[in-house]
C-alpha cells in the first residue's frame, strides 16, 4: 500500500500571524498522526510572506514536540544556503532530540530569489555546482562512530556524528534523479508544482539506482496537491487560496495566503490559466469520488512509494479535512 505524508510550508492566512501559522502547523500534524500518515515535513523558503518555515529545523523541532510517532523533516533544506557542517549538527540535535523519527531531504535550489540569497551570504553560482560533494560531506558528519574523539584536523558534528540521520535528495528535473541513484538514497520528486519531468526522472532513478548502506532498493516518493470537500464545486472553491498565491509568486509579488474566491479561474488570462493548469497537473481537486479516482489513477501510473500531500487551504478545518479525506479514499491506518 502506498504510504501517505504530508508536506506543509507552514502558509501564513492574510489576516494571521507567524504564530497562528506554527500552531496550525502543530495540529496539522497532530491529526496526521492519528490518521496514519508516514511523515511530516516542513520546506526551506525564503523572503515570502505567506510561508513560515524558513527556520526549517527550529520548526521541525516544534513540530516534533507536539507529536510522539510520526517521523518529522526537512522536505526540503536548501543545501547550497548552508555550510554542511550546521547542518549536521542541527539535525543531529534535532535527531537527540527525537530518536529515530527525523528525516533531512536536501534540495539543490536557493528557495528563494537573487537578492535573499545574497543576504543569506550564499553565493549561488558557486554553490550549487557543490551539491554532491556537499551531500557526501553531510553523509559523513551524520555517520561515523558517536564516541569517537576528533584527532589532529578532524572536524565531528556534535551532536550528528553516529545520528545517521535518513537522507533524501529532492527534485524536479533529471539530475536530482541522477543523483539519488548514484547514491543509493531516496529520491522525492515535487510533482505538486513541476510535474513536466514527472515520468523520466521516475525512470531514469529506478534504472540507475546503486543500492547502499541506507537503501537497498529504489524508493519513490511524489509531490501531490490536494484539495477535498463535499462536492468538487466547493473544492474548487477552496482551491483558489493556493491558485491565487500561485499565481502572485510567479508574477514576482508574493503574498500571504488570501482567502478562496468563487469562480477565480474564469478571471485569469489564458496565460496564466495555463501557467497553473502546468503546475497543478498531479492533483485531486474534488469531493471524496473525485479525489479517489485521481489518487488511484497516479498511484497506478507512477506506483509511487509514497505520496507527500500539500494542501494550500485558507481555513485550517478544511486544509484538515482534506487531509483526513485523502487518508480515507487510500486507504491508509
Amino acid at each position: 500500500m502506498t504510504k501517505l505524508s504530508v508536506l506543509d510550508l507552514c502558509p501564513i492566512n492574510e489576516g494571521s500571524t507567524a504564530s497562528d501559522a506554527l500552531a496550525n502547523s502543530a495540529d496539522l500534524a497532530l491529526h496526521a498522526e492519528q490518521w496514519g500518515y508516514e511523515r511530516f515535513w516542513l520546506a526551506e523558503h525564503h523572503n515570502m510572506p505567506g510561508i513560515g518555515s524558513a527556520a526549517t529545523a527550529v520548526v521541525i523541532g516544534h513540530v516534533a514536540a507536539a507529536t510522539s510517532r510520526i517521523r518529522v523533516g526537512a522536505g526540503g533544506v536548501m543545501l547550497p544556503n548552508h555550510a554542511p557542517l550546521v547542518i549536521a549538527e542541527q539535525f543531529g540535535t534535532l535527531d537527540a532530540l527525537f530518536p529515530g523519527r527525523i528525516d533531512l531531504g536536501l534540495g539543490r535550489a536557493p528557495g528563494t530569489d537573487q537578492n535573499t540569497m545574497r543576504a543569506l551570504r550564499r553565493s549561488f553560482d558557486q554553490q550549487v555546482d557543490r551539491f554532491p560533494d556537499d551531500v557526501l560531506e553531510l553523509q559523513r558528519y551524520l555517520g561515523g562512530d558517536a564516541n569517537a574523539l576528533p584527532r589532529g584536523n578532524d572536524i565531528f558534528a556534535t551532536p550528528g556524528a553516529g545520528s545517521q540521520v535518513p537522507l533524501w535528495i529532492l527534485g524536479s528535473s533529471l539530475y536530482g534523479a541522477q543523483l539519488a541513484a548514484r547514491l543509493g538514497l531516496p529520491y522525492a520528486f515535487a510533482s505538486h508544482f513541476a510535474p513536466q519531468m514527472l515520468d523520466q526522472a521516475i525512470a531514469v532513478y529506478r534504472s540507475q539506482f546503486q543500492p547502499s548502506a541506507q537503501l537497498d532498493k529504489p524508493y519513490v516518493m511524489l509531490g501531490y496537491n490536494i484539495c477535498g470537500s463535499d462536492t468538487d464545486e466547493a473544492a474548487r472553491y477552496l482551491a483558489s487560496s493556493g491558485a491565487q498565491m500561485l499565481r502572485n509568486l510567479r508574477l514576482g509579488r508574493p503574498t500571504k495566503l488570501p482567502p478562496p474566491v468563487d469562480h477565480f479561474e474564469a478571471s485569469l488570462q489564458p496565460a496564466e490559466r495555463a501557467m497553473l493548469d502546468a503546475t497543478r497537473a498531479c492533483s485531486a481537486i474534488g469531493s471524496k469520488d473525485t479525489m479517489r479516482s485521481a489518487m488511484h489513477a497516479f498511484i497506478e501510473r507512477t506506483e509511487a512509494d509514497e505520496l507527500m500531500l500539500a494542501a494550500h487551504i485558507y481555513d485550517h478545518d478544511a486544509r484538515l479535512r482534506s487531509y483526513e479525506m485523502a487518508a480515507e479514499v487510500c486507504g491508509v491506518e
